[in-house]
């Protein structure tokens, strides 16, 4: 329920304050006196869409700000509420110029979250708000729901969507199918290319660092022997001159031990020097091969390259095209088998779905018939004795041949009917209901619908247009009947309804200074009686008219008593 409703610079509003409270609360007031203006704003805070024009002449922003008890059901919005937390702050603030801002409990949210807690705490039906009851998807969620299918009606919905997946798979796979030979014989061709190469990781850098050695073989090959020269083979190489040193180190240590660690450090020295020259030497051999190798080099790199350009910009790529290229060729090769895997698991899942969905249209069935009961019972009750309410269900018969066309929910399709006086025949609700019926009937529904959600505000915005007289006061009743586990607030022109109110708001406007203004006060007893009498008639207001006021308060005062 809503415990406070702050409202800043929305249209003739420049500022309320609404307590509210439990029970049914009537909001009346003169034709354009702003009580509509109320739900414009109770709609901003559940996340409806906002507009710079909504916002007070001459202001920057229109602010709206919602208290709320916290419920358990909306634990999904945990992340916004402190342990311990026993109110909700909802907060929607739209500026003339920019993008506006809505809060949760001080935490800056899209607007889309408001509007996702928005609908588990408040329902709004206003006199265009009724379509919804002509939506089919509606009605047959509404029986669905008087049912108690909801379990398995999601197990339906879950089975009709494996179906699809695996008829979208093998679609595909026998769209495959068709071109099979032939991409086979194009994943062979590629396959057998690739392994043929014989390609190796890292092989490409490899050769292309050997190539360049040995297009520089006559530089390599002098700085070589150069090199050759200096650590071996000319007179005064390193190593001669190291033997040399070794021998005049060696006799010196037999006169002293402390040239042992020199003699061992020179000794390394000349074995580095030999290994240095070994290497030199090996690696001069290889140059002698140079011209026949380069060509053998520039072939490979040749392939290579070709390789490249048709399966991937590195041998690393190439490789990875090859692997991809032989599952697709195993899983063409048996794709038959995977064909016959499909039919199979489709054949299960569609004996699966049918068994549900038998269950879930008996259970439909069954529970149709006391629905129609309970609405029209709960319609006479609004006025229309003689009304006829029926459920139409078409059941569509489950075959193989078509298991393309189930539907996730299920294999009915659902219209309410309705025949509203005698001797009418009867039509889709959509065709023939008024607007004052199409209240009554979706007052109808909400009784007997509503013993879930109790925390849920419901607010009705004049919906009590096209009635009168003595439904208008069945109309009270219910709504009255309903505030007991629900918090109602009503926007009422018809002294029948207001008069069965707990809570009695009226709605003004002044005009100062050229300025609009609007304006909220909590009626008293006597206050009521005055606007009671006025809804009566009008600006003419007598002690009969008066009385008479005083009269349908206090006579449903003591009915709703009772």
């Amino acid at each position: 329920m809503i415990r406070s409703l702050h409202i800043k610079n929305l249209a003739t509003i420049e500022e309320i304050e609404l307590p509210l409270q439990d029970g049914f609360t009537i909001l009346t007031g003169e034709t354009g006196a702003g009580k509509s203006i109320i739900i414009d704003g109770i709609r901003l805070i559940l996340g409806e869409k906002s507009s710079p024009d909504m916002i007070r002449t001459g202001k920057k922003e229109t602010s709206v700000e919602v208290i709320f008890p916290f419920h358990q059901a909306i634990a999904d919005f945990k992340d916004y509420f402190p342990e311990k937390e026993e109110e909700m702050f909802l907060q929607r603030k739209v500026p003339a110029k920019g993008t506006g801002k809505a809060y949760i409990n001080g935490i800056h949210v899209p607007n889309i979250k408001l509007k996702e807690l928005g609908v588990k705490l408040v329902d709004i039906y206003g006199q265009n708000d009724h379509v919804f009851l002509l939506n089919l998807e509606y009605q047959l969620n509404y029986l669905d729901d008087f049912a108690g299918a909801s379990a398995l009606k999601k197990n339906v919905s879950r089975l009709a969507r494996e179906l699809k997946k695996i008829l979208k798979e093998k679609t595909e796979l026998e769209e495959k199918e068709k071109e099979r030979e032939q991409r086979l014989d194009f994943l062979e061709f590629q396959i057998k290319e690739i392994e043929g190469a014989q390609l190796k990781p890292g092989e490409e850098e490899e050769l292309r660092n050997t190539r360049n050695i040995l297009k520089n073989a006559e530089k390599i090959g002098s700085h070589l022997e150069s090199a050759l020269s200096i650590s071996y083979s000319q007179e005064n190489s390193i190593s001669s001159l190291l033997a040399q040193l070794q021998n005049t180190v060696h006799y010196l240590v037999d006169f002293d031990k402390t040239f042992k660690e020199t003699e061992d450090a020179i000794n390394q020295f000349s074995i580095t020097i030999q290994e240095f020259s070994d290497f030199l030497f090996k690696f001069q051999q290889k140059q002698d091969t140079a011209p026949e190798r380069l060509e053998e080099l520039e072939e490979r790199l040749s392939q290579i390259e070709k390789l490249k350009r048709k399966y991937g910009s590195s041998i690393e790529e190439i490789l990875s095209h090859l692997e991809s290229s032989k599952q697709e060729y195993e899983e063409l090769s048996t794709s038959q088998e995977k064909l016959d895997e499909l039919d199979k698991e489709i054949q299960k899942i569609f004996n699966e779905y049918k068994s549900h969905a038998e269950k879930l249209s008996h259970l439909r069935k069954k529970n149709a018939d006391k629905l129609e009961k309970d609405v029209e019972k709960e319609i006479s009750l609004l006025g229309m004795k003689k009304a006829r309410f029926k459920i139409k269900i078409d059941t569509i018969p489950l075959k193989p041949e078509s298991i393309e066309s189930v539907k996730e929910s299920g294999t009915e399709e659902v219209e309410f009917l309705i025949s509203p006086n005698p001797g009418e025949d009867l039509r889709p609700l959509r065709k023939v209901a008024s607007g004052g019926e199409l209240s009554r009937v979706m007052l109808a529904l909400k009784t007997i619908g509503e013993e879930t959600d109790t925390f849920k505000t419901m607010i009705f915005d004049e919906i009590d247009s096209g009635i009168g007289g003595k439904t208008a006061e069945f109309v009270a009743q219910k709504l009255r009947q309903l505030s007991r586990t629900h918090q109602v607030i009503c926007i009422t022109h018809l002294p029948q309804i207001a008069s069965f109110a707990t809570h009695h708001y009226k709605i003004d406007k002044k005009i100062d200074k050229e300025r609009t203004f609007t304006s909220v006060i909590k009626l008293s007893f006597e206050e009521r009686v005055t606007e009671i009498a006025r809804l009566l008639s009008g600006t003419r207001i007598t002690e009969i008219t008066l009385k008479n006021a005083r009269e349908m308060i206090s006579h449903n005062l003591d009915k709703s008593a009772c």
